[in-house]
């Protein structure tokens, strides 16, 4: 079965947990969340618990209340990121990574440090590659 994505709105809670960096209780993150997110008290707990079943989020229970939940960050930003990225280069661009920052590329002006960076990621990229094919065995010029 397939990996279930991360909805836009359980994204937005995902944000609050990575931030902050120690378990927070649902009523915690809808209180960092109130101003900026339309979402009710309900709809953060219901989000948060699917985030669980997803085994993106973690909970202990309380010492004090077993009502209450602390809830764990058990997959990184990073690692959502990618798989996120992943996703949509293989929906919007039929798997083609050069196609999908080609897109991306030209739909922005960048400032040359910003271009420093992507040539610092591509040279990384290549050494990855490079890396992976010494342990395959393979040659390379």
């Amino acid at each position: 079965m397939a990996k279930e994505e991360i909805t836009p709105s359980e994204w937005q809670i995902m944000e609050v947990l990575w931030a902050c960096k120690e378990p927070l209780t649902s009523s915690e993150v809808y209180k960092r969340m109130q101003g900026s997110v339309d979402m009710s008290k309900r709809m953060v707990r219901v989000l948060m618990n699917r985030l669980n079943q997803k085994d993106i989020l973690g909970y202990s229970v309380d010492a004090h209340d077993a009502r209450v939940y602390h809830y764990y960050v058990q997959k990184p930003r990073e690692e959502c990121v990618k798989e996120k990225s992943r996703k949509f280069v293989d929906r919007y661009f039929s798997g083609n990574g050069t196609n999908a920052m080609a897109a991306l590329l030209q739909s922005f002006v960048l400032t040359d440090e910003q271009i420093g960076e992507l040539e610092n990621i591509l040279k990384r990229s290549r050494d990855r590659r490079v890396e992976s094919a010494d342990k395959d065995g393979e040659t390379h010029a």
